[in-house]
């Protein structure tokens, strides 16, 4: 049997925030050879190394996020500059940030979903790295014979991200606080969760594994407490509903002893109603519902269903049992759930639209990474860049826009009054 904790410092945190910065990539280099007897050197500026990016990587040794929870920024190296005689700066190694497996990523601000790692290796590309600048030497030409400019280092992508964990679990168990949860999951499994005579002793999510001897072994969650109202946010269980959403198999847990708040029958009456409200689609999970704390239970409490004890041992080995039959035949179920990850494909026309300050705006990211990694302050290099944003359709793009002379407009950076040929 494995206990599975849920960090060293006996704090679960299932929800934070991160900022991530991708390395910016170091600056080309502007060199000329300068040799003995060789009159004329040529550029030899070499290029500037890349950044490095920062990925979200699903790890089964990572628990909780309570990492993040006071140091939210991870932020990746960035690239070394280019030097003179072609030598290259070195690029940046990824920094690979380990989550815990079931973790979701949202945007901070808009609040979409961009990734869903759910198995152990799942990643997802979080910030990418600013590229190296070219050197001069990538700028010779039969027209340039010598380049005076090369590129800046672009900087790397920032973001703020909101994490959410959503535990995976084959089994998860549910039902009012003080139901004998904690007790039976320390029974079947490894797992020791703090356990007293009072209402929400679990405060966090413990998750433990159960090798039967001879069959499969599966993992269980003992989820805090759920009381009514809790899929509106009353008690704890609001906060920890979610970690129901990926379980195979639900365990109904109703107190039989004199002192439960409720009869079995209301008690599976709310529990159910409350899962059906936070998500209508739990109720067709394979479930079983047992009656718990028979040890105390009154002989004449008229409950029809099976019942255990996790103090005495009286029925915990038929449970298993099911729980197993009921875990191998929902696992041959698709869950339909894959890595997901919101993709942003380039637009393959050139886009040109107002932005609220009136200015003009070139979106496309091809076109603004080439105007941040140039030197604006060249002369030279300002006459690359205006040829080449006309080669890749900006000056068609702006006349279909409706751009007028005079007016403002925005490439990354680069910010000019349009003026027509």
């Amino acid at each position: 049997m494995v206990h599975r904790r849920l960090d060293d410092m006996s704090q679960f945190v299932d929800e934070c925030g991160l900022n991530v910065r991708g390395g910016d990539g170091g600056a080309g280099s502007v060199s000329f050879r300068r040799e003995a007897h060789v009159p004329k050197g040529g550029p030899d500026g070499g290029d500037g190394g890349d950044g490095g990016s920062v990925w979200l990587e699903a790890d089964h040794n990572v628990a909780s996020l309570l990492a993040f929870r006071d140091h939210p920024h991870r932020r990746a190296n960035n690239g070394t500059h280019g030097s003179g005689g072609k030598r290259h700066g070195k690029a940046s190694e990824d920094l690979v940030v380990k989550v815990p497996e079931g973790t979701t990523v949202h945007d901070l601000h808009g609040g979409e979903v961009l990734a869903d790692l759910l198995q152990h290796g799942d990643r997802w590309l979080a910030a990418e790295a600013g590229r190296g600048g070219r050197g001069n030497a990538k700028f010779l030409s039969n027209r340039r014979r010598a380049p005076t400019f090369a590129e800046q280092g672009e900087e790397g992508e920032e973001r703020w991200l909101r994490l959410e964990l959503r535990l995976m679990a084959d089994v998860a168990l549910v039902g009012y606080p003080n139901v004998g949860k904690s007790t039976l999951i320390s029974r079947i499994s490894a797992a020791r969760p703090k356990i007293a005579d009072y209402p929400f002793t679990t405060l966090e999510p413990n998750l433990g594994v159960v090798r039967p001897e001879g069959k499969t072994e599966f993992v269980v969650a003992d989820i805090p407490g759920l009381i009514e109202g809790a899929s509106e946010g009353k008690g704890l269980g609001h906060r920890f509903l979610r970690h129901i959403e990926r379980a195979r198999v639900l365990l109904v847990l109703v107190d039989l002893s004199p002192t439960a708040p409720e009869t079995p029958e209301r008690q599976l009456e709310v529990v159910l109603g409350e899962l059906a409200a936070y998500q209508s689609n739990l109720l067709l999970r394979p479930r079983l519902v047992m009656g718990s704390r028979a040890d105390v239970a009154d002989p004449a409490l008229n409950f029809d269903g099976e019942r255990l004890s996790a103090v005495t041992g009286e029925g915990l080995v038929p449970l298993v049992n099911d729980l197993v039959d009921l875990v191998v035949g929902a696992r041959q179920i698709p869950t339909g759930e894959s890595t997901v990850v919101v993709h942003r494909p380039e637009a393959e026309d050139v886009r040109v639209e107002r932005g609220d300050d009136g200015a003009w705006e070139v979106l496309d990211r091809r076109v603004a990474r080439m105007a941040n990694l140039n030197d604006l302050t060249n002369p030279e290099a300002l006459d690359y860049l205006h040829d080449r944003m006309k080669r890749m359709g900006v000056d068609r793009a702006l006349t279909r826009a409706g751009v007028r002379e005079g007016e403002t407009v925005r490439v990354g950076r680069l910010e000019f009054t349009y003026e027509e040929d």
